[in-house]
């Protein structure tokens, strides 16, 4: 945990005690007096010497680290690794290192060095010890991670970033879903010949009460969220009986009308649509086939989903907010809580049920932007976190932080600093389950996809926790092992043979990049972003290889709005900025001239001072000429839609995520209009120039 640290402007700041001893408290130590302080630290110096092994070692492959093994003094230990594999154990020898015992509890313990071999494979290994003739045998976590993935081996593409709620043809249900997608992806494909397609987070949201728009807050990051179901895409559909396949039919025809509608989508209408739908499909009886499909999966993914499925259904009668359910159902290991899943196994089993046609469709989803030839196929995006009362908040509280949400510091574009409302990881109690919450999370976001976009991935290093909600300045830095994180993100990444894509904007320590590059992750690098060390536009000759590189991002507006300063009206509107307008004006317009200036010293612009379109067309061939592996295209640029999807530091203030993809006119833009979308084809002209 920081007690200082330097920011946005250069200022070094010291953190308050009040924000060190909540900070602790999260973390389980009292520091609330010097004596308490004082005796938690003494606890803490001993807590090592009372494990016989490490909770959890991360090693990378060819390595051969040594570790500690803590035995009463004078006895002899027997340590070995069991392979993941179930294959031949392999016993490690100790090595000659004197360490100093220690009394602990009344005994006095010492202290035995062992060092692993380089030659272990990878995976997630279990590393054992008994002590003298105890047959009782001390157990921690093992996991050897590659040494990098290989990005550089990654064919040079450009694909679609969109919000793929937002996207939606005549068929949808007024909400942008997984058909639609793959669809999307084929014409794509064949038609313009992307590589990728990049969507926002699929998690799952809450399907009781209203749903949380942002899929950045989601429920879960483990599971998907339903919404997303292309209904007639369930193959259970063709045996639905004739009076219920006509109410399907009129639900759907109801949902689709909202898709020409050019004002904020209405994801809870059409929840309520989909779930009545999905309730008759429920009732069908399904093949055998089907029904061996369905035990797999739920084999597959074992306690986690019958954890999901069981706060969905909790959440059917008490509502989605746990902390606010009566108390004996607030604990997912409570009686109450195996209690209510014997009485009501077909409600828990729906949830189940959702998951699994969730995850058939992603796979075809991801086979047929293959099938039309993408390189890659779907990037799926994951969140920094989750909502503080959904389904991962209760099912993993004991490895988050109560009290804590994770935020930002005051940055040059929110001088206000950030809330996201979400609960942390827990350092120490992450490595105590072997890191199994993050390795099942990874595991499942990226199974049927081509590669993963890590939000925020500086989270993976360390996180901004916030103490105090009205007031996001009020927090410290919170360092993770990122050789960890990281190594089991390149573990599972490596095994699935996707790419990944960090998102390492804002406040970056020098090294963190240093550090992402060395173990294969890519970067990402956003037009307006890219400066040298005096402030000047980047030339793109100088930009990174390994990374995504974009114009505009999903927290600023498509680039005809950001070119029109609607950024910085809109703040102003919401009262977030910190200093006048005119001046915030005056420096946004340098910063966009300065841009204007390096496309005209580049003979990119030609005659098009003035003309938007152009203009647009002219950044993004500025970005074609870097180096960078993938180049992103944001969707809304494309079509000329000019409303942002989110402005950061609001809620309800702003209609976030809840823009339909639009035209300049304002009216909707649906799949089937893409491929007479001329505006669309220039711009994809000039990548392919």
């Amino acid at each position: 945990m920081a007690t200082e640290y330097w920011n946005w402007q250069g200022e070094h700041v010291l953190v308050s005690s009040e924000v060190v001893s909540t900070v602790l408290a999260a973390l389980g130590v009292d520091a609330s007096t010097p004596e308490q302080a004082t005796d938690a630290l003494a606890e803490h110096q001993l807590a090592r010497w009372r494990r016989v092994l490490p909770a959890t070692l991360v090693m990378r492959e060819g390595w051969t680290p040594w570790f500690a093994v803590h035995l009463p003094h004078g006895s002899t230990a027997e340590v070995w690794v069991d392979l993941e594999d179930g294959g031949q154990r392999r016993d490690i020898p100790q090595q000659e290192h004197w360490v100093e015992p220690e009394w602990v509890d009344g005994v006095q313990i010492g202290e035995a060095t062992y060092q692993l071999p380089g030659d272990l494979p990878l995976g997630y290994h279990r590393l054992c010890a008994r002590i003298g003739t105890n047959p009782e045998i001390s157990v921690g976590s093992l996991i050897v991670t590659p040494q990098r993935l290989e990005p550089q081996r990654l064919q040079r593409t450009w694909g679609w970033v969109l919000q793929l709620y937002s996207v939606r043809s005549r068929r949808s249900w007024g909400i942008g879903d997984l058909h639609d997608l793959a669809d999307l992806a084929a014409w794509s494909a064949n038609d313009l010949g992307a590589g990728f397609v990049l969507v926002n987070p699929l998690h799952a949201a809450e399907t009781a009460g209203r749903m949380e728009p942002s899929p950045y807050l989601p429920a879960s990051r483990r599971f998907a969220n339903p919404l997303y179901l292309r209904i007639e895409d369930i193959d259970e559909y063709g045996d639905l009986a004739p009076a219920e396949r006509d109410r399907v039919r009129t639900l759907a025809l109801q949902a689709r009308a909202l898709s020409e509608d050019p004002d904020a989508l209405d994801r809870d209408t059409v929840w309520a649509a989909k779930r009545e739908a999905l309730q008759l499909l429920f009732g069908v009886r399904p093949s055998i086939g089907r029904i061996a499909e369905y035990g797999a999966y739920c084999d597959r993914e074992g306690q986690g989903l019958i954890d999901f499925a069981t706060w969905a259904a909790i959440s059917d009668v008490h509502g989605p907010e746990w902390s606010k359910w009566p108390e004996e159902l607030q604990d997912p290991n409570a009686p109450a809580v195996i209690a209510f899943r014997n009485d009501n196994p077909d409600a828990v089993e729906f949830h189940c049920w959702l998951q699994w046609q969730l995850d058939d469709q992603l796979a075809r989803t991801q086979a047929r932007a293959k099938s039309a030839g993408m390189s890659l196929g779907i990037l799926h995006d994951l969140a920094v976190g989750v909502h503080p009362d959904g389904a991962d908040a209760w099912a993993l509280k004991r490895v988050l932080a109560a009290g804590i949400h994770v935020g930002a510091p005051p940055d040059a574009f929110n001088q206000q600093g950030q809330d996201w409302s979400q609960p942390p990881w827990r350092p120490d109690a992450l490595a105590a389950t072997g890191y199994a919450p993050w390795r099942d999370l990874v595991r499942a976001v990226i199974r049927h996809g081509g590669g993963l976009r890590i939000d925020h991935i500086l989270g993976l290093f360390r996180l901004w926790w916030v103490t105090s909600p009205e007031r996001p300045t009020e927090g410290t830095y919170v360092r993770y092992d990122h050789e960890a994180l990281i190594g089991i993100l390149v573990l599972e990444a490596s095994r699935a043979g996707v790419v990944v894509v960090g998102e390492d904007l804002g406040t970056v320590e020098p090294w963190v990049r240093d550090y992402l590059t060395e173990r294969g992750v890519l970067g990402t690098s956003v037009l307006w972003f890219e400066r040298d060390a005096n402030g000047n536009p980047l030339p793109p000759e100088r930009w990174r290889e390994l990374c995504l590189a974009t114009v505009t991002t999903h927290d600023l507006p498509p680039t005809a709005g950001y070119l029109a300063g609607d950024h910085v009206e809109l703040r102003d509107r919401l009262g977030l900025l910190t200093r006048p307008y005119a001046e915030e004006l005056a420096v946004d317009e340098a910063e966009r001239d300065s841009w204007l200036n390096a496309l005209r010293e580049r003979h990119l612009l030609g005659n098009a001072d003035g003309d938007v379109e152009r203009i647009v067309e002219a950044l993004h061939r500025y970005v074609a000429h870097t180096p960078a592996k993938l180049v992103g295209v944001a969707l809304t640029d494309a079509v000329g839609e000019r409303r942002t999807q989110n402005q950061p530091g609001t809620t309800d203030e702003y209609p976030n995520w809840r823009v339909p993809l639009g035209g300049p006119d304002g009216m909707p833009v649906l799949i089937e209009d893409l491929p007479n979308n001329q505006r669309l084809r220039r711009l994809i002209g000039v990548l392919h120039s």
